[in-house]
């Protein structure tokens, strides 16, 4: 029986209960069907869980169940033969984009493979100029979206994303096209329409790979702009998972403590100090700006001094390296100005959202071509005020469409799909 098939719990879900999420909306209701059947298909051919296409038709087409009522529609519509058919062809798909893309089949083995490129992201040295401190930024935000999606491809749409990232539209789509040549990133499919983003794919670039194996086995290399750096202190680096908890706050807004500020926070600790030298190699940032930023920090409670060693403040400290406090990143956000600056960047994403949309909406109107319907009954035959008929060879049809006359008279010679008298009146 099917119910004994292998298959993911979240998969389990989605063809007992449905898409209750609203993971797989589309445009309309048999394209949201369609969506759900490709990734029951897909849970269906993981390695060590392939499903016979005999098992996935008893599931989808012959068992009750909500998540197969599309495949449960098109048996109505063009019969079981035919529905059959595509779901072993949908099955068929599926089974060959696993085995092109390779497989997650449990969530240690995601964690894993997040992890690895977390550690790539965090070894690699990002040039504070040239935008690497804004891709270390977009890194750390997709890696926590990969974390929510149990995997490295994940869907995102720009403006939301650059909400995430605390920075300006055009920012993240700049940072995205270096990502992209760079070899960090995939684009999957671009997103279309009013409510669908893009899905991407995090990965490691081949010479990356390279430098960690190298490191790896002790063939270390003298760190430089945009290579690995090298030095084993694990405090020497940014913590991705904290620079995303902090970035896109107001606090950390361009004209608050802004992306150095976090970046040099996400690297501090609670309990063991370090000093302007070691951040300025942690962040490669210069030695003038770390020590303006870190006095910004100390001044508005989000770090501590002693003794030229800087740490993080006990108030920003929890079970994880950095714990978000709203009330002190909020009274930091007031020193510097910037209080209410997210929430106005969130607004204005909000009306070039609606604009977009309804530029959709005016374009598709536009280009949808309406069709006139040709006159038949000319003007003269019937008077538009009493409705009496003024012309005596259009008696006998009925004239209240004047674009589709019926003829009413029975015995009629003249054809039932538009009159003779028509022609001569014309």
């Amino acid at each position: 029986m099917w119910e004994h098939r292998e298959i993911s719990k979240r998969s389990l879900r989605l063809l007992l209960e449905g898409d209750t999420e609203g993971r797989y909306a589309g445009r309309d209701d048999p394209d949201a069907g369609y969506r759900i059947t490709m990734a029951l298909a897909l849970a269906c051919s993981q390695p060590g869980r392939e499903w016979t296409p005999a098992d996935f038709h008893q599931a989808l087409i012959y068992t009750p169940t909500r998540g197969g009522w599309w495949a449960r529609k098109l048996r109505e519509r063009k019969g079981s033969e035919y529905a059959e058919g595509k779901l072993t062809a949908m099955l068929d798909k599926a089974r060959e984009f696993a085995a092109r893309n390779g497989s997650i089949t449990d969530r240690p083995d995601s964690v894993e493979k997040i992890t690895e490129v977390r550690r790539a992201v965090e070894s690699f040295t990002w040039s504070s100029r040239g935008g690497g401190a804004v891709d270390q930024k977009n890194l750390a935000a997709r890696l926590r979206l990969c974390e929510r999606a149990g995997g490295l491809d994940h869907t995102t749409a720009l403006r939301p994303h650059a909400e995430r990232m605390g920075c300006a539209k055009s920012t993240a789509e700049a940072s995205d096209q270096r990502l992209v040549s760079a070899g960090w990133l995939d684009l999957l499919e671009a997103g279309t329409g009013k409510n669908h983003g893009s899905r991407w794919r995090l990965k490691i670039p081949q010479p990356v790979r390279e430098l960690l194996a190298r490191a790896a086995s002790g063939h270390f290399l003298p760190p430089t702009p945009q290579e690995l750096a090298t030095v084993p202190d694990p405090h020497t680096f940014t913590d991705t998972a904290a620079l995303a908890a902090v970035m896109s706050h107001d606090a950390f807004h361009h004209y608050g403590h802004g992306t150095s500020g976090a970046r040099l926070l996400a690297c501090l600790d609670v309990t063991e100090g370090l000093s302007p030298q070691r951040l300025q190699q942690a962040t490669t940032l210069h030695r003038t700006t770390v020590t303006r930023r870190l006095d910004k920090l100390v001044a508005d409670g989000l770090a501590l001094e002693r003794e030229g060693l800087y740490y993080l403040a006990p108030e920003l400290s929890g079970p994880v390296r950095l714990q978000p406090d709203d009330e002190v990143l909020a009274h930091a956000a007031e020193q510097q100005g910037t209080a209410g600056m997210g929430e106005r960047r969130r607004a204005r994403h909000a009306r070039d959202r609606a604009n977009y949309q309804r530029w959709l909406t005016e374009r598709d109107l536009r280009a949808r071509p309406v069709r006139q319907w040709p006159v038949l009954v000319p003007e003269g035959v019937v008077d538009p005020v009493t409705g009496e008929l003024l012309d005596e060879r259009w008696r006998g049809w009925d004239t209240s469409d004047p674009h589709r006359p019926v003829w009413l008279a029975p015995g009629a010679t003249a054809r039932p799909n538009g009159p003779e008298p028509a022609a001569e009146a014309a």
